[in-house]
């Protein structure tokens, strides 16, 4: 009996154990089959995403590309705006020397702008934009130049049509110079009239370590700045501040190493500090006075320039070109 049971237990085994290996076996193929299904679906989908970004990133750098070709146009604009500018002052003429003076001054301006345009990246959009400030000073300038140019021709035409006036008619030319003196001297006593102090000739030079004058940026020390206080007779009198500002080519402020030279102080409603200051006594006469700045920092090429001031008015303003 045991021997035919498990003879019966064995066939039944062979029987159906072989059935449910096929049903596993064709589990398995379909299971193989799906899950190279969704690989097939995710390379697809991770392509798709891949082109996406492909797209973008091309656009991203066209844009850029776009832009700083835009940019170096403008700086290449922006120099050629100021190579006509510079043509434009050489081309100006006149025989009064003081002007020929300040026009080449303003020449060589345009000169130094041109040299930090050309070492200034175009993606630097704050320089670019302060160069274009002044450009747009320097034009405002030139046309003023120009304005005074054309001024001094038509009073030039003016005089000697007058002058030809005068030698037909000297008593009647002597007239008018003695209406025109007596007009005059009017306007200087009511000038003068005021109790404010004022300024004149401001000027403004750089001395080296032999307090010797010089224009060489890397021989520089100190600067100094002198002018004279008008005589008032009506002004108020004793010690009063004459405070100085000086800036550098950059617009920059210059501040003296000294702190007790920098002194806060209010003209004309603006509040302001002062790179240097000195100390006079004023008793309605005037007085000449010089300050000097002594300060930390190097000097460089370009323009410095001065505007003096007491805490009434402003005194008068002077710059100096330094090589």
């Amino acid at each position: 009996m045991e021997e035919q049971l498990d003879q019966e237990m064995l066939e039944f085994e062979q029987r159906y154990g072989k059935k449910g290996s096929h049903r596993n076996g064709d589990d398995n193929d379909n299971d193989g089959q799906g899950s190279e299904s969704k690989g097939r679906i995710l390379v697809i989908v991770l392509a798709a995403i891949a082109a996406v970004l492909a797209v973008v990133l091309v656009i991203m750098i066209i844009s850029k590309n776009r832009l700083v070709g835009d940019l170096n146009a403008e700086k290449a604009d922006l120099t050629n705006e100021l190579v006509a500018l510079q043509s434009d002052y050489e081309e100006i003429t006149t025989t009064n020397a003081a002007i020929n003076d300040s026009l080449a001054v303003e020449k060589e301006k345009v000169g130094q702008l041109i040299e930090r345009l050309q070492k200034t990246e175009a993606t630097n959009r704050t320089k670019i934009r302060q160069y274009e400030k002044e450009l747009g000073t320097l034009r405002s300038i030139m046309k003023g130049y120009i304005a005074q140019i054309d001024s001094l021709n038509t009073l030039n035409i003016a005089l000697r049509k007058e002058a030809t006036a005068a030698r037909k008619d000297a008593e009647l030319s002597r007239q008018q110079y003695d209406e025109l003196k007596t007009t005059t001297e009017q306007y200087a006593e009511k000038a003068s009239a005021g109790a404010v102090v004022k300024g004149r000739g401001v000027a403004l030079v750089a001395e080296n370590k032999s307090q010797k004058t010089t224009d060489r940026s890397s021989r520089v020390v100190r600067l100094k700045t002198c002018l004279s206080l008008i005589e008032n007779s009506i002004a108020e009198r004793g010690p009063r501040y004459i405070y100085i500002c000086v800036f550098d080519p950059d617009g920059n402020q210059i501040m003296s190493s000294s702190v007790d030279q920098r002194r806060e102080f209010t003209c004309g409603g603006e509040s302001l500090v002062s790179s240097a200051c000195r100390q006079v006594d004023y008793q309605g006469e005037e007085v000449d006075v010089c300050i000097y700045l002594n300060t930390d920092e190097a000097f460089v090429k370009g323009v410095y320039t001065v505007n003096a001031y007491t805490t009434e008015t402003k005194l008068g303003t002077a710059d100096i070109l330094l090589r």
